[in-house]
């Protein structure tokens, strides 16, 4: 596992419905970035409801048809941009894992946290 920040992309990169990652190089997306009033949020792409799913249907569609909610597409469950936290669906309560990131000008960085390793 990586323990030193990531550069992911530049703000103006992330689209609408999101944009989707694999810093790790797992091979699939395993975090998420989404946009929403300027401001840039973060989350490993993982459903709370069984742990190692990941939520969009296909690349990088990460928001509802409204875009006003994350959506996971498998289990329909829906989740708040700015908290991750779940509003509907079989996993309500819990939420999304959120990432460290940062804003270096124009560019999204990862940052390590602390509880990479743990499950």
């Amino acid at each position: 596992m990586h323990h030193s920040a990531v550069k992911l992309c530049l703000v103006s990169d992330i689209k609408e419905g999101g944009l989707g990652f694999d810093p790790f190089q797992s091979g699939q997306d395993t975090v998420f970035l989404i946009i929403k009033n300027n401001t840039v949020y973060g989350y490993r792409d993982i459903c709370p409801h069984y742990g190692d799913t990941a939520l969009p249907w296909k690349k990088d569609v990460y928001l509802d048809a409204n875009n006003k909610h994350i959506v996971c597409a498998a289990h329909g469950a829906l989740f708040k941009i700015e908290s991750g936290l779940c509003l509907r669906g079989p996993c309500i309560g819990e939420a999304l894992q959120p990432l460290k990131i940062e804003i270096r000008g124009d560019e999204v960085w990862m940052l390590p946290s602390s509880n990479e390793e743990k499950r």
